[in-house]
C-alpha cells in the first residue's frame, strides 16, 4: 500500500527539522509517497495566502501531514487573516482535526535538562489531550467595537466568545477516555467552572460520558491549579484533557518539564484518523539556516504518524527505540546541551537516528 504525506516545512527551522524527519521516514522500508508544499509565511511570500488551496488540496488528500512550524517576527505587520500562524488553524478547520495528543515524556537520559528536581520529574509520563477546533480561537462573534455600556461606555475594546457544542465536548471526552484506557486508566478534566459557563456545561458533559468507562477515574481540576500542580507534582497526571485555549497554555506548561520543548512532539487527529503531525515548539526564526535545532521533536513526530495515521505501530516503536539510543549514546542538540554530553548539529543528530535504525 502506498501512503501518502503531505510534508509542509512552513518557516524558519521548519524545513531543516522536517527533512531530518523525511530521512527516518524514508529508511524504514515503507512505500511512502512525500510530497512538499508551502505553507505559512513562506506560502504567503509566493501566494500572498499562508494556506493557498494547492496545499490544503493536498493536505486533504493525503493520509497523514508532517508538519514543520510557522511564523516569523517580519509577518507581524499584516493582516490577522494572512499572518502564517492562520494556516495551522485553517488546516485544523478543514481537516476538522479536532483531537490534539501532546505527550510530555521526560527522557531518563534528559533528567538533569528539566526546571525541576529529578526527583521530581524522573519518570515522568503525561498526555495532554486538548480540544482543537473549538472554543475561544474560533467562536463567533469576535472583533473589536465601540462598548456600548459599562464602565468604559464609548471606549474602544476588544472581545471574543467562548463557546462549546454538547456534539464538541462528547467526542473530545470519548477520545481522552480511550487513551486513558491504554495508560493508567486516570483522567483529570480541566476546566474553570467557577467562573465560566462554558466550563461547566464542559464538567457536566465529561461527567455523564464517564459512565460509559467505567473502569478509568475521573477527576477534575480548575485550570488555575491545574497550572500549579503541573509544577508542583506532574506525576500525579496520567492523562488530561481539556478545552482548546487551556490546552494551550498547560501543554507548553508540561513541555518545559521535560527540559526542552524541542523533544516533544503532537499529533492532531480527526474521526478519520487522518493526522497532522508536528514538534511542540515554533518556528524559531533566530536560528534558522545555522543547523542547529533540535529535529528529534519532529522525528518523534513522525513515529506518532506511523502509529496513529498509517497504523504501523512496529515501525513507530522502531524510531522512538532509535532516539533513546541516540540519547543514552550522550549525542545532544544545544537546547538539551550539557557538561559531559557531545553537541552535535541538526543534520548530526538526524544521521545518527538513521544510524540507530540500523
Amino acid at each position: 500500500m502506498t501512503y501518502k504525506i503531505a510534508v509542509l516545512p512552513g518557516d524558519g527551522i521548519g524545513s531543516e527539522i522536517t527533512e531530518q524527519a523525511q530521512r527516518v521516514l524514508g529508511a524504514l522500508g515503507l512505500d511512502l509517497e512525500m510530497t512538499t508544499a508551502p505553507v505559512g509565511g513562506t506560502a504567503y511570500d509566493l501566494h500572498g495566502h499562508p494556506l493557498p488551496p494547492s496545499t490544503l488540496e493536498l493536505a486533504q488528500s493525503s493520509n497523514a501531514i508532517l508538519f514543520g512550524a510557522v511564523g516569523d517576527w517580519k509577518y507581524d505587520s499584516l493582516a490577522r487573516e494572512l499572518r502564517p500562524e492562520q494556516a495551522i488553524l485553517g488546516l485544523r478547520k478543514a481537516l476538522g482535526l479536532f483531537a490534539n495528543f501532546r505527550p510530555a515524556i521526560l527522557y531518563p537520559q534528559l533528567a538533569n535538562a528539566s526546571s525541576l528536581k529529578p526527583e521530581i520529574v524522573s519518570g515522568l509520563d503525561i498526555l495532554i489531550v486538548r480540544e482543537l477546533t473549538g472554543d475561544i480561537y474560533f467562536g463567533q462573534p469576535r472583533g473589536s467595537r465601540i462598548a456600548e455600556d459599562g464602565p468604559f461606555k464609548g471606549e474602544r475594546q476588544g472581545f471574543d466568545t467562548m463557546h462549546y457544542a454538547e456534539t464538541e465536548v462528547r467526542r473530545i471526552a470519548r477520545v481522552a477516555f480511550q487513551a486513558a484506557q491504554k495508560r493508567q486508566k486516570r483522567l483529570c478534566s480541566v476546566d474553570k467552572a467557577n467562573v465560566l459557563e462554558t466550563s461547566q456545561f464542559w464538567r457536566d458533559i465529561v461527567i455523564s460520558v464517564a459512565a460509559e468507562y467505567p473502569d478509568v477515574e475521573l477527576s477534575h481540576m480548575y485550570v488555575d491549579n491545574a497550572a500549579m500542580q503541573l509544577v508542583r507534582a506532574p506525576k500525579e497526571f496520567d492523562v488530561i484533557v481539556t478545552g482548546n485555549l487551556f490546552g494551550d497554555i498547560l501543554s507548553d506548561e508540561a513541555a518545559m518539564l521535560t527540559g526542552s520543548i524541542g523533544m516533544l512532539p503532537s499529533a492532531s487527529l480527526n474521526a478519520s484518523n487522518q493526522g497532522l503531525y508536528e514538534p511542540s515548539h515554533g518556528s524559531a526564526p533566530d536560528i534558522a539556516g545555522k543547523n542547529m535545532a533540535n529535529p528529534l521533536a519532529t522525528i518523534l513526530s513522525a513515529a506518532m504518524l506511523l502509529r496513529y495515521s498509517l497504523n504501523e505501530e512496529a515501525q513507530a516503536c522502531r524510531v522512538e527505540a532509535a532516539v533513546q539510543a541516540v540519547l543514552e549514546k550522550g549525542l545532544r542538540t544545544a537546547d538539551i546541551f550539557e557538561e559531559g554530553s557531545t553537541k552535535v548539529s541538526t543534520s548530526e543528530m538526524g544521521d545518527a537516528v538513521l544510524k540507530a535504525l540500523e
